[in-house]
C-alpha cells in the first residue's frame, strides 16, 4: 500500500499529473529568486530547453547568458559564488558535467563553492536527440567529486523543492533534470529532506526493497502495485539524494526484507545502484539485481520506446524483484 506518510498524488495510478522534472526546475529557481536576492542563473545558449528563460523574465539583470561555452559557464559561476552570489548554472548533462567536468571539479567542487550545477536531458527519455545528447553517466561522475551533493528529483514537484533546497546548501550541488514529462507522484505536502530516503510504498512483510531515483519512481511504484496484486509485497523508496546517501534507511529497508532491486535511469556503472551495493557491501551484505542501462549507448526513438528497448520499464522491475527473491534461498 501507498505509505501514508509519504502524502502521495491520489490520482497517482489512474490520472496522473506529468510535468517535466525541469519545469520543476524553472518554478522553483524563481522562488529561490525571490527569497534570496543573492540568487543569479547563468546558462550556456539554452535558456528555454532548460526552463532558465522564466528567472531571465523575473529577474533578467540576475541572469546571465555565457554562449555556448560551458567550461566559461561554470568558471564564471565560481567566481560570482566566491563574491557571495548563488549562481545557478544550466545546460544539457551532456555538456554539463560532460564537457566541463574538469572545470566543476576544480573551480567548484575542490575550492567548495556554493554553485547549483543542473544538468538537464538526462537519460534516454531525451528521445529523438539520441546518444550524445542522452547522458547516461552523470551521477558517476558528480558522486565521485568531494563537496558535491547530487540530487535526482524523481518529478516535478520535487525538483522545485530540490531546486529551492540547493539554493539553501552553501555547498557545490548537482541537480538532476528530465526533459520528457513523467508522472508527478508527490504533492506539496510531500516531505523532502537532502539526504533523506522517502519510503513510498510500503509492504507488509517485504519479500524486497525497490530503491529508485529520478523519473524511475513513478515506474517502481506500478511495480510494486502490480507485486502486491500477485502476492509479492514490497517497499517502494525514493532515493532522491545519491549522495550523501542515506545510509540508515538503506540499510534497515534491506534488512527488513532481505533483497534489493535498484532502478535508475542511467548507466549500471557508479550510478545510484553502485552507491547501494557499496553500502550494503560494507553494512548488510544482500542479493541485490540492478535496472539501469547496461554498459550502452542511447539512440534516436520515442522516449517510451527507449524506455521498454533498455529495460528500464515496469515489467523490467517486476522481473527483477522476482530474480532477487529467487536468489534469497
Amino acid at each position: 500500500m501507498i505509505n501514508p506518510e509519504a502524502r502521495l498524488d491520489a490520482n497517482l495510478f489512474d490520472k496522473p499529473k506529468t510535468a517535466a522534472t525541469r519545469e520543476g526546475f524553472g518554478a522553483g529557481v524563481v522562488e529561490a529568486g525571490e527569497a534570496d536576492p543573492r540568487v543569479v542563473v547563468l546558462t550556456a545558449d539554452l535558456a528555454e530547453s532548460t526552463a532558465a528563460h522564466h528567472f531571465r523574465k523575473k529577474f533578467p539583470e540576475r541572469f546571465v547568458q555565457v554562449g555556448v561555452a560551458e567550461q566559461n559557464l561554470v568558471t564564471v559561476a565560481s567566481g560570482m559564488a566566491s563574491y557571495g552570489k548563488i549562481p545557478f548554472t544550466t545546460s544539457y548533462a551532456a555538456f554539463s558535467p560532460g564537457r566541463n567536468w574538469e572545470q566543476i571539479r576544480t573551480t567548484i567542487a575542490l575550492n567548495n563553492m556554493p554553485v547549483v550545477v543542473c544538468g538537464m536531458h538526462v537519460g534516454v527519455l531525451t528521445g529523438p536527440d539520441g546518444a550524445t545528447h542522452q547522458m547516461l553517466e552523470d551521477l558517476a561522475l558528480m558522486r565521485a567529486l568531494p563537496n558535491m551533493i547530487v540530487i535526482s528529483p524523481c518529478d516535478a514537484e520535487e525538483g522545485r523543492k530540490a531546486t529551492l533546497a540547493a539554493a539553501r546548501a552553501e555547498t557545490p550541488v548537482y541537480l538532476r533534470f528530465a526533459r520528457e514529462k513523467t508522472p508527478v507522484v508527490t504533492t506539496v505536502e510531500t516531505p523532502f529532506e537532502i539526504g533523506k530516503a522517502a519510503l513510498l510504498w510500503k509492504g507488509d512483510a517485504p519479500q524486497a526493497t525497490i530503491f529508485a531515483t529520478g523519473t524511475e519512481v513513478s515506474n517502481a511504484l506500478l511495480a510494486a502495485r502490480q507485486l502486491e496484486g500477485e502476492g509479492v509485497p514490497v517497499h517502494a523508496v525514493n532515493i532522491h539524494t545519491i549522495k550523501p546517501l542515506d545510509r540508515e534507511s538503506i540499510v534497515r529497508f534491506a534488512k527488513e526484507s532481505g533483497a534489493v532491486v535498484t532502478a535508475e535511469e542511467h548507466q549500471t556503472h557508479g550510478g545510484l545502484g553502485g552507491a547501494i551495493a557499496e553500502v550494503l557491501a560494507a553494512e548488510m551484505p544482500t542479493p541485490m539485481e540492478f535496472v539501469a542501462v547496461k554498459d550502452r549507448y542511447g539512440q534516436s526513438g520515442e522516449a517510451k520506446e527507449l524506455i521498454e528497448h533498455y529495460e528500464l520499464g515496469v515489467s523490467h522491475i517486476v522481473a527483477a524483484v522476482k530474480k532477487v527473491i529467487a536468489r534469497k534461498g
